[in-house]
């Protein structure tokens, strides 16, 4: 089992009302999660609570919930079913709650030397607020870079490119 407990912060960059909290906002943040061959299942959990408030702004209390199951195949070909749900503590009713369920299919692959992965994704909206999507696709591409490696026998700290 492998888990992490640490600090989640929130700093207020939106220029908007509609971009931002307008506070900024701490709380604890916890993962969890183990790994039997290619499955990987687990949770991530964080808790903000606003510290400072901008004067036309409100308090801030949030909830984010991301449990997930990932299979991945020996070919580097990832499937993953997941949420990215919310509960905002301050507002009342039916729009206290987004929980998006999400399906993924990741790929990992090469562009020449330059390894990849290409992700695509749908999301179904079991809960929204009022005026909130009821669906969505995600495409991710990301690039992976080798990082330096130490030179055996060196000195702690001293790397070679």
């Amino acid at each position: 089992m492998i888990w992490g407990i640490g600090p989640a912060l929130l700093y207020p960059t939106g220029t908007h009302p509609f971009l931002g909290t307008g506070t900024f906002s701490i709380g604890p943040t916890v993962v969890v999660l183990e790994q039997i061959g290619g499955l990987t299942v687990g949770v991530l959990m964080n808790q903000l609570w606003s510290v400072y408030i901008e004067d036309h702004r409100k308090s801030f209390s949030q909830l984010f919930l991301q449990p997930f199951i990932a299979y991945t195949l020996k070919t580097h070909t990832t499937f993953t079913f997941s949420s990215e749900a919310s509960a905002n503590w301050n507002t009342s009713g039916d729009a206290k709650w987004t929980v998006p369920l999400i399906f993924q299919v990741s790929q990992i692959l090469k562009i020449g030397k330059q390894p990849i992965s290409v992700q695509i994704g749908g999301k179904y909206y079991a809960d929204y607020p009022r005026y909130g999507p009821n669906w969505g696709v995600r495409l991710n591409l990301t690039l992976f870079y080798r990082t330096a490696r130490p030179k055996p026998g060196a000195v702690a700290g001293t790397y070679v490119k």
